[in-house]
């Protein structure tokens, strides 16, 4: 497997990768890895799909309309 070396990382660039890393129970090297692949294979979004995901929402809330009042009250309790 081929590897890479990566000269120059910026001190708050290198300590988010190794806080993410340890949050995410991986070597630095494996999230590394895994912020690479999350950026270099973007999934394509088909537009259907994702209007017709969209419309099926919109149909299971139809019911469920919350009023000013009512999300007013749920922003000042802190929703869980």
């Amino acid at each position: 497997m081929p590897t890479i070396t990566v000269k120059n990382i910026p001190n708050d660039l290198y300590i988010s990768l190794k806080r993410s890393a340890q949050a995410n129970r991986r070597s630095l090297n494996s999230e590394i890895i895994v912020c690479v692949e999350r950026t270099l294979r973007v999934r394509r979004v088909e537009p259907e799909a994702l209007l017709g995901r969209a419309r099926r929402l919109r149909e299971k809330t139809a019911g469920h309309v919350i009023g000013d009042e009512e999300f007013t009250a749920a922003k000042i309790a802190g929703r869980p």
